[in-house]
């Protein structure tokens, strides 16, 4: 375990710098958090959560895949791609950090994504214990501890030190590389804001929401319930839901005439849009309800009945502060337990 004052916050950013880029959460114009890159003078926001995820870095909401050049008959195809820059992401809060899990599931199994993949292999991921979790909160419903986040390296801020330690072999070479910056301490303050943390997680409202329903009862039967009619009545089917939030991963591909050729597009998609998947045949969920009850099944069926029981939802709460309709998934998991 490793400190340094917090007066020398920005010393470490211009260290880390030096070597590499650097992203953390600022305040924007409109007073949220939202990821940008540092520069001297940038000062991080002390927000608990951005508006946006730090999914972007790894899987962006809109990747230039490859281009083709088009001579009469003759299509050439250009690989556009070059090598990452290495970069880190500092602050990064519990919930976020395990999306990335959920992320390389879907991403680096096989055929990898070797777009998702370099980017993973250049970024480092520096996450900050939440000292004081918000009301929207409930990661640990989902086996997360915000007190100890998982990444590369892990920060908290107490007592007027920030505190450091190294989770694999990438956050141990980060650590090495500010080393002249910091002083080797115990962990007793660290434990001690731990519990303060845990303390706050006890008592938030949806901290103690169950789960239980969606291992216990099978896919058809949830799949076939009534209930979803309820639910999904009042869903405007905007896809807000979608883009904020951090483990969503559907994206469509287009092509796109620049007069000189055609670029390849990957971007972000949702799976609450009626013309999601639609094929040349039409939509196979041609109703916002089966669009709706799309999107919670995957989270809280499909996903962990392919992972192992992992939830394909980390608590973030961004779905509950962003939907204009205050429909959730926290909703819907309390919808289906009361039975």
């Amino acid at each position: 375990m490793f400190r340094l004052p917090v007066s020398k916050i920005d010393d470490l950013f211009g260290t880390i710098a030096s070597s590499r880029t650097l992203y953390l959460p600022v305040d924007g114009n409109d007073g949220r958090a939202k990821y940008d890159k540092w520069s001297e003078g940038t000062k991080m926001s002390d927000k608990l959560n951005t508006v946006r995820s730090a999914k972007s870095f790894f899987f962006p909401q809109t990747t230039n895949i490859c281009d083709f050049n088009v001579n009469g008959a003759n299509v050439e195809v250009v690989d556009i791609r070059e090598e990452s820059e290495d970069f880190v992401v500092f602050g990064v809060r519990a919930c976020d950090a395990r999306s990335f899990t959920i992320l390389d599931k879907v991403f680096l199994a096989e055929p990898v994504d070797s777009y998702y993949a370099t980017r993973r292999e250049h970024g480092t991921v520096v996450t900050m214990a939440c000292s004081e979790p918000e009301e929207n909160c409930f990661c640990n419903v989902f086996g997360i501890d915000a007190a100890a986040p998982e990444g590369d390296a892990t920060c908290w801020i107490a007592d007027g030190y920030l505190y450091i330690t190294s989770n694999n072999e990438k956050g141990e070479k980060f650590v090495e590389s500010i080393s002249a910056l910091l002083e080797e301490t115990d962990d007793s303050a660290v434990k001690a804001q731990q519990e303060t943390i845990h303390g706050i997680v006890e008592k938030l409202p949806f901290g103690k929401v169950s789960t239980d329903h969606f291992r216990k009862n099978t896919l058809l039967e949830i799949f076939n319930s009534e209930k979803w009619e309820k639910l999904s009545e009042s869903c405007l089917g905007c896809g807000t839901c979608t883009f904020v939030c951090p483990t969503c991963q559907c994206y469509d591909i287009k092509d796109f005439d620049t007069g000189h050729g055609i670029k390849r597009y990957r971007t972000w998609d949702s799976c609450m849009y009626a013309d999601f998947t639609k094929m040349a045949h039409g939509n196979s969920r041609n109703a916002q309800m089966q669009r709706f009850r799309q999107r919670f099944m995957h989270k809280l069926v499909y996903f962990p009945d392919n992972n192992n029981g992992e939830f394909g939802c980390v608590g973030c709460g961004r779905c509950l502060s962003r939907c204009p309709i205050s429909m959730n998934i926290i909703k819907v998991i309390k919808e289906f337990g009361e039975e």
